[in-house]
């Protein structure tokens, strides 16, 4: 067998328009352009292989959403197999790459707790695992930093019937009456928060000063439109797809080599209108953080921020410290972090660039600042959030 005339079948339910679904085919299709595969779109491949004679089997490796009919016909057939889907009834019976759902509710919950609320919620479906694993690092991150959460499940397709639209309505409605305003919430899906503006708007509540919402994993339409945008997790499913065809290349080559489940940490959450916001009862500190917010891709430091709110350097550090326990310099590096980490995994930018443009003037400055902070290297932290292309 030729290795650049592979022949790999993909069982994605390409039917929906779903990011998770589109895009991991696409990643998908870049490793197989890259190394002559062809690659058939076959949603029914347990069929297909049931059908097919040992000795002629029409496919070398599968990548799926897989369920348990696949797997047993797979494995019957010796055929590798890659799974994609990590709430797949199977996803513990079979080699995967799955987006690191730990690291996302972590991110999720340290986003919230640096804007200052200290009231949260979450919102997501009992069917899916990845909302199960989110949830639960979220829920500790808080408990960690002395709060509690106020957490409701609903179906995974509200819109599947009327009985499931009007449950979820109803158990929205209740989740938010335990609300105590401000509160931060995470949703599992994008439609389900524009359920929750939708919500909110009828209630009186503002979003995002009273109400800041993240939710789903960036698709784009529904982030993006009506007012207000929906900030969103980006888990960059091009690199789940890219790297499941590299596993699978792999076990096609080596088979009778270990292989164990891949997970991807996140590319990171992309800011929007329903969380541009800090909780901070004290104006001063307040029309500090904005200001910080709009300049700190600039050289500044405490003194520009207490000149431009007409305060004392002095006043301003101990209203501060008082308001958010951090002093105006750690929360002026704190922003310039988080904006570097976006463009780290979101643009193509060299590392001196993207160090100027955030603020810290030099690489040197901006990887002293990761390796305090963070634990490693700004290249390690862009390695970390992208495959391997090659």
């Amino acid at each position: 067998m030729s290795w650049k005339s592979l022949r790999v079948a993909i069982m994605l339910d390409l039917q929906w328009p779903y990011k998770r679904h589109a895009s991991i085919f696409a990643g998908i299709q870049e490793y197989a352009k890259a190394h002559g595969w062809k690659t058939i779109i076959d949603e029914f491949i347990h069929n297909t292989l049931r059908e097919s004679p040992a000795k002629q089997l029409p496919y070398d490796g599968v990548i799926a959403r897989a369920n348990l009919p696949l797997v047993a016909e797979a494995r019957k057939k010796r055929v590798p197999i890659v799974n994609v889907w990590a709430s797949s009834p199977v996803h513990n019976k079979v080699i995967g790459v799955y987006p690191d759902s730990t690291l996302v509710g972590r991110e999720l919950a340290e986003h919230l707790l640096s804007r200052g609320f200290r009231s949260f919620g979450t919102l997501t479906s009992f069917e899916n695992l990845e909302h199960t694993v989110e949830v639960a690092e979220f829920q500790r991150c808080l408990t960690e930093a002395g709060f509690s959460c106020i957490s409701a499940q609903i179906p995974q397709n509200p819109w599947k019937d009327l009985i499931h639209w009007r449950k979820t309505e109803q158990e929205i409605e209740r989740w938010m009456d335990q609300w105590r305003l401000p509160i931060g919430v995470y949703v599992g899906s994008e439609g389900c928060g524009r359920m929750v503006v939708q919500a909110c708007h009828r209630r009186g509540w503002h979003v995002p000063t009273e109400v800041a919402i993240i939710a789903g994993k960036n698709e784009e339409t529904l982030c993006e439109h009506p007012h207000p945008s929906l900030t969103s997790m980006e888990i960059g499913y091009d690199r789940i797809g890219y790297q499941a065809a590299q596993l699978l290349d792999h076990m096609i080559r080596q088979p009778k080599k270990k292989y164990e489940s891949i997970r991807l940490p996140p590319q990171g959450l992309l800011v929007r209108e329903s969380t541009d916001f800090f909780v901070v009862d004290d104006p001063m500190v307040s029309a500090a953080l904005r200001f910080i917010s709009a300049n700190c891709h600039r050289s500044i430091g405490p003194d520009e921020v207490a000149r431009a709110i007409a305060v004392e350097t002095r006043t301003l550090q101990n209203h501060f410290r008082k308001a958010l326990a951090r002093p105006v310099a750690a929360e002026i590096r704190r922003l310039r972090l988080e904006r570097a980490k976006r463009e780290l995994t979101q643009s193509q930018r060299s590392i001196d660039q993207i160090a100027q443009d955030t603020g810290f003037g030099t690489a040197t400055r901006m990887g002293e600042v990761f390796r305090r902070e963070l634990g490693f290297t700004p290249s390690e932290y862009r390695r970390q959030r992208r495959v391997n292309r090659s």
